[in-house]
């Protein structure tokens, strides 16, 4: 019996390659403020998304997909002023992070827009060669004073996570453990916990993500705690411990040390 010619189209379509995941327990460095040769036995890195990828390694491009960069603010402001979030007129903004103001996640119209604007920097990232997607800022709804629900970013994690998953990238969920699985079910594939350790949060990520958890403890906390997640977690996991200001190697300040 012949096949209609949908039919046809359809089976000799190619089924698109699941996004490639980090490897398991993978040594990892995070290089957020710049760019630079990887510590020997690194196999997962962390960059920016205007910074190129590092070559042999698995690539994560950072994408501040619920705040503005800094640098970025200006522009924000100046080409989509309604997608910043707003109390009584006002950006808000991140008092942890001066200069970072909150994306409006809180509409299906503005989500749409925000995706609008953020679809050719996971084009950049999939040109450039990454294999994942970093989205930061995802607890962003905890910092709105109540305008925004984990509900709001969720929906628009969901939605980015789709359009870099048809990129061929992954997507980590970075911090919001308070989540549990729904970012598992809103399409992240592995987590990026910072001072998970310090907060005693590692386990309930683990429970989502198995293995694939890349944990960051810092300098400026205990480090009994980075000494604790390499007793405990150190021979299967990902854990690395940074200076807060992520600064290159060579730069003042610089830290980077791994369990092994």
């Amino acid at each position: 019996m012949r096949l209609p010619i949908l039919a046809l189209l359809v089976s000799a379509a190619p089924l698109a390659a699941e996004p490639l995941l980090p490897p398991a327990g993978g040594a990892y460095d995070s290089q957020l403020s710049g760019a630079y040769a990887p510590p020997p036995g690194t196999r997962i890195v962390s960059r920016d998304r205007k910074d190129p990828p590092a070559t042999g390694l698995y690539n994560i491009c950072y994408v501040n997909a619920f705040q503005t960069q800094p640098d970025e603010t200006a522009w924000w402001l100046a080409t989509h002023p309604g997608l910043i979030l707003r109390r009584d007129g006002l950006p808000v903004e991140d008092r942890n992070w001066p200069g970072e103001l909150l994306l409006d996640t809180g509409s299906a119209s503005k989500r749409k827009a925000l995706l609008v604007v953020m679809t050719p920097w996971l084009q950049g990232c999939a040109a450039a060669g990454y294999d994942a997607i970093e989205a930061d800022n995802l607890d962003s709804f905890s910092r709105s004073g109540g305008l925004l629900t984990a509900a709001d970013n969720l929906d628009f994690a969901r939605m980015l996570n789709e359009r870099a998953a048809a990129l061929g990238l992954a997507s980590g969920q970075k911090n919001a453990v308070e989540l549990g699985r729904a970012g598992r079910a809103a399409g992240f594939g592995f987590a990026i916990a910072e001072s998970c350790e310090v907060f005693g949060e590692c386990d309930s990520y683990a429970e989502v993500y198995g293995p694939r958890v890349l944990k960051i403890e810092y300098t400026d906390t205990p480090r009994a705690a980075f000494e604790r997640a390499c007793r405990e977690r150190g021979r299967t996991g990902s854990v690395v411990l940074r200076d807060r200001e992520l600064a290159p190697a060579g730069a003042p300040g610089h830290h980077h040390e791994t369990c092994r």
